[in-house]
């Protein structure tokens, strides 16, 4: 990494980067911020150190116009004025870290340390995205925020390996694609990619659909038929829910990973098993492990490297991009979103992950009653949702029938009757809630 040191303090500057070339860095000083911008405009640098007083300009400043000419740059702003405002500017700007003067120089590489790990990261994910704007994937993979830049960082290291590997995440979190971009990432990116989900298949036909079967090996077995590992030769074999393998096919499917060559079903001679294998499950495969339920030298086959997907609630910044490509994919004219809707979404935990959310989003905007997507045209499980998430029974209650009531009228463009006959209730009764409440409706 090569490091930039900006300060106007001549003892300052020396310090830093004779310490920094003793660590092994590449380290260069400038005396101030035009210097600085000269130099920043001339050599690639990775990591500024930022004074964030000097006498020709600030380092907000010079920070500032570094990001314009390249956005990627990482920055650490030093002060002898450290504050919880010049923090937030510095933050706000781009900044990666903020440090007070005089700088522990231990914790200072241990900062730098971090974000040469964070750049690493950046830039697997930027070469996989890349890639991926290349190639066809069933749907694209939605997130630049750093949870899923992590996995792309690892998708691009495992992939160009012959290992397997072992996708786990919750439902609906994208494992398919995940190993689908594996595949497109691997040597073999030109072979097949077949998929057996394992938890579909009956029992009695899965080791058929696996390895294939003679003419008459069986009761309807009327000709010879390939199995899905022949089917992936040179390619990549994706075994989906792998947690769900009954465990007396096991044997067999380590057998042939084990020794890579299997036979079909009813048949006795041997067949190369040139695939690799890309495992997925949604079942923590350990504790099935300890159950008896799955077997463990299976599992250490298949985990050579393992991917854990993210659930959606653990990277919400997310979630506004994999909107705004749901709703191109499934609205002819993009309605746009009321800010509270958007909040809501964003609140939500989403237990059904990226699959819900899609759901959610081809929903609400085939069913919206405008060109504004509004809080009333949002299902009932997120609408409702944080009015059962605080206060006391009492205010959870009261919640959520203002909510209902509210709904109710603008779902009948404010007309009582009807409002109430939906919600099951006389209009009497709906006239003593709004008063209740303070929902302010015409009359209708």
């Amino acid at each position: 990494m090569r490091i930039l040191i900006v300060d106007d303090e001549p003892m300052q500057r020396d310090l830093l980067r004779g310490f920094l070339k003793k660590q092994g860095y590449e380290a260069d000083a400038a005396a101030g911020g035009k210097e600085a911008l000269e130099r920043f405009g001339a050599i690639p640098y990775q990591l500024v150190l930022l004074d964030h007083r000097m006498d020709d300009m600030t380092g907000d400043e010079v920070l500032g116009r570094m990001k314009a000419i390249n956005p990627m740059i990482h920055a650490v702003m030093i002060t002898a004025y450290g504050s919880v405002d010049t923090a937030v500017t510095a933050m706000k700007l781009g900044a990666d870290d903020f440090l007070e003067k005089p700088v522990d120089l231990t914790e200072l590489l241990e900062r730098i340390r971090l974000i040469e790990v964070k750049a690493a990261v950046e830039a697997d994910a930027s070469d996989v995205r890349e890639a991926m704007d290349q190639s066809e994937l069933p749907l694209r993979i939605i997130g630049d925020g750093p949870a899923m830049a992590e996995v792309l960082s690892l998708v691009r290291r495992v992939a160009p390996t012959p290992w397997s590997v072992l996708i786990r995440g919750e439902t609906g979190t994208g494992k398919e694609l995940i190993a689908r971009l594996v595949h497109l990432l691997s040597p073999a990116a030109d072979g097949p990619f077949a998929e057996v989900n394992c938890g579909a298949v009956p029992e009695n036909l899965f080791e058929s659909e696996l390895f294939g079967h003679e003419k008459g090996a069986f009761t309807g077995a009327a000709s010879t038929r390939r199995g899905r590992f022949e089917l992936a030769k040179g390619g990549t074999l994706f075994l989906d829910e792998i947690g769900e393998l009954p465990v007396g096919l096991q044997p067999k499917l380590l057998r042939a990973l084990q020794e890579k060559r299997f036979c079909r079903v009813g048949g006795e001679k041997e067949i190369e098993a040139d695939v690799r294998v890309v495992a997925a499950t949604n079942r923590d495969l350990r504790d099935m492990v300890a159950e008896g339920l799955f077997r463990e030298d299976l599992f250490y086959r298949l985990n050579v490297f393992e991917i854990e997907l993210p659930p959606l609630r653990e990277r919400k910044e997310d979630i506004p991009a994999l909107i705004d490509f749901f709703v191109e994919r499934y609205s002819r004219r993009p309605p746009a979103f009321d800010p509270e809707v958007m909040n809501d979404l964003i609140r939500y935990p989403f237990p059904g992950n990226v699959r819900e959310l899609e759901h959610v989003i081809q929903r609400t905007v085939t069913l919206a009653r405008g060109s504004v997507i509004r809080k009333a045209d949002l299902p009932p499980e997120i609408r409702f949702h944080q009015a059962t998430q605080q206060g006391t029974l009492a205010e959870r209650l009261d919640s959520v029938e203002r909510e209902m009531i509210t709904s109710a009228l603008e779902r009948y463009d404010g007309v009582q009757t009807r409002a109430a006959e939906s919600l099951g209730i006389s209009e009497r009764v709906l006239r003593y809630k709004l008063k209740k409440h303070k929902i302010k409706n015409s009359v209708r």
